[in-house]
Formats: C-alpha cells, structure tokens, sequence
C-alpha cells in the first residue's frame, strides 16, 4: 500500500493537509487493505494509522501492512472522538481532511466539536481525493476484475440453461446469484436485474415476482464481487421464437455497443464516447430510447468515475476499467440493454465479459 499513501500524501499537500481522515469502506480498502466493517484511517505525513474497537484489532494488524493499529475503547461515535482528540494532539496536525461526501450531517457536527476542543485544529472538508486515486487500476486490481467478470459470463452460461417460462424473476435472480458464490464470489456487486416482458423497458428494473411467459424478452443485469471488486454484465434473451421487432431492436443496441467498443482509447472523454453510441442509436430514430448514459467505471465500488455519459469530462487513460452498456427501452413493449466490462490499454480496450451476445439469443 506504500505507494497509494505515497499519492495519498502528494493530494493532502497540495491541498495544504496535515492529516487525512479516511472513512468510506472503498477508499479505507483502498489505502489500508482493512476489509472489516468498521474503522478509520488516519494518515499524516509520516505517520498511517487504522483506528478500530476490539472486534477487529486482530484483523487490522493482519490485513494493513505498514499500518499502526489503534484501539479505542468502545465502537460508538463518542469513543472514537475522544481517541481522535487525543490523537491529534500528539501528532501535532492541524489542518485534517475529511471526506465530504461520505459523512452524515450529524457526524460532521459531532466531529466539529474537535475545533472546539483541540487548539488550532480545523476540520477541512475535501471531495473525491482517493476516489480519483481509485480511477487507474493497477494489474492486481484488473486481475481481480477480470476474475470478477470471468465469474459473471460462467453463471450467465448456466442460467441460459435453466431459464423457460413459468419461473419468475426473483428465481432467475437467485440463482445468477447461487452460481456466481459456488463460482468464487463474495456475493453480488448489486441488486440483480432481471426485468422480462413489458418490464424489461425498465432500465433498473430489478427482480420481482413477474413469471416469465412465452416471446418475452428477459434483460439480466448482474455482477459479481470478488476480493471487493465489481464486475457488471448485461445480456438481453427472449423466451422462445424471437420476433422481428425483437430482432431489430437488439441488432441496432448491438450495433451501438460495438461502435462504442473500438472508439475506446486513452485521449477519448466520456461524453466523446457517449456519443458515438447515441448517435449510432439516433440514427434509427432511436435516441429518445436511450435514456441512460453509455456506462461508468468500476472497481471497488460499482459505480465509480470516469463517467461515461453526455457530461462526462473525465479524459480515459490506461488502466481505467468501464463498462459500455447501450440500451433501447419502449414503454409497454420491452427493452434490449448489452453491456460489457472493458480495461483502457494504451491501444484501446480490452473486453473483460466474453459472455454470448453476437446475435438475440433463443432460450
């Protein structure tokens, strides 16, 4: 980890830190390699520490190499409190960063009594500085991801073989999930989607008690985590005979999808890429179908930047992983959504999901 607090430490000084108060689940893995559900890290500018109670002291000492563990008394708020005053102090910092984003209203005023307590100590909120740590993934990252997603395409494989009318969605759902943890999985990266029939014109449709029925398409968004990382697929069925509008319909979402896989290249922004699919989409008279954006990174956490929409500014580089995921949805008819897991290399994108999807598959 020594070198993501030595970028860690470069991001506090440029913005005139002291300390840095890490919170969030993904970024305290990030930084410290803790995977408990309960601590803080604290890092100055030589000093890394893993704040914890008792459950988890034993953890953190086996898990965050390079770290001082700290034990406080108790895992309410209060005892953390008290354990961080007097830490500060020793430490002798003064301005310390905390992540805006990820704490309560009520825990930054708990946490503001400190200014009152602890001379010339002041709190300063900071955005996204190891989130923007997160975006470019080093080769153990995208192994793990490229894991994650392996599992993902196996239990997708398998469910192709259980899916037939009569079961409901909740049961396609459980058992995507079934398979992705006897394949290696912790769990699944989300909610499962599983949308059939008029209900697959629900981008976000996750999975409910319809019964899937004869000439229905079946979207199923999915993913699996694995070692804290996220993969994310999606593939569009139909149940049965597929009809020519069905056909149609996925033949011009694919379509998009493989424009947008070759233009990926470090160089590209997120809104370039977005529109090479849109357009591709719009030029079918389908644009207004296309209500989400093309796709956003993954990683620890299953949305995560660059984003890859009509506002995204983030520039690509090497070693960003994303996902593409065009998508049609007609209201009262259905929808198709293909998406694939991608690495940014220094010539283009290297698809990590390999699952079949090169024409609508029968099931």
């Amino acid at each position: 980890m020594s070198g993501r607090l030595d970028r860690l430490r470069a991001e506090m000084a440029a913005r005139g830190l002291d300390a840095m108060l890490v919170s969030s689940p993904e970024n305290r893995r990030y930084v410290s390699g803790f995977t408990g559900t309960s601590a803080n890290v604290l890092v100055t500018v030589d000093r890394a520490l893993v704040i914890t109670d008792f459950r988890y002291t034993q953890q953190a000492k086996a898990q965050c190499a390079g770290f001082e563990v700290v034990q406080q008394q108790a895992s309410h708020g209060g005892a953390f409190l008290e354990l961080l005053a007097e830490l500060v102090q020793s430490l002798g910092v003064k301005a310390v960063g905390f992540e805006q984003d990820y704490l309560t209203y009520g825990e930054v005023e708990r946490y503001r009594t400190l200014e009152k307590t602890v001379p010339g100590f002041t709190w300063v909120p900071v955005s996204g500085v190891v989130e923007r740590l997160r975006i470019v993934k080093d080769e153990a990252e995208i192994a793990i991801l490229e894991e994650a997603a392996r599992i993902a395409d196996e239990a997708f494989e398998h469910v192709l073989g259980v899916l037939r009318p009569g079961l409901t969605e909740r049961e396609v759902a459980l058992e995507l999930e079934i398979q992705m943890r006897k394949r290696g999985a912790s769990g699944a990266a989300f909610d499962t989607i599983v949308a059939s029939g008029w209900r697959s014109a629900m981008p976000h449709g996750v999975a409910s008690d319809k019964v899937l029925e004869m000439g229905d398409l079946v979207t199923m968004d999915f993913g699996a985590l694995y070692q804290g990382y996220c993969s994310d697929l999606t593939r569009t069925v139909v149940i049965g005979k597929a009809n020519p509008r069905q056909r149609e319909i996925y033949e011009r979402v694919l379509e998009a999808q493989r424009l947008a896989l070759a233009a990926v290249r470090p160089g590209i922004t997120g809104r370039e890429l977005d529109a090479v699919a849109r357009d591709a989409l719009a030029r079918h008279g389908l644009a207004e179908a296309f209500g989400h954006s093309l796709g956003h990174g993954i990683g620890l956490a299953i949305h995560e930047d660059p984003r890859i929409s009509k506002t995204g500014e983030d520039v690509l580089e090497p070693g960003m992983v994303i996902t593409i995921e065009p998508g049609v949805y007609l209201p009262e008819w259905g929808g198709v959504r293909i998406e694939e897991d991608v690495v940014v290399t220094p010539n283009g994108g290297r698809v990590l999901t390999h699952s079949a999807k090169d024409t609508l598959i029968e099931v």
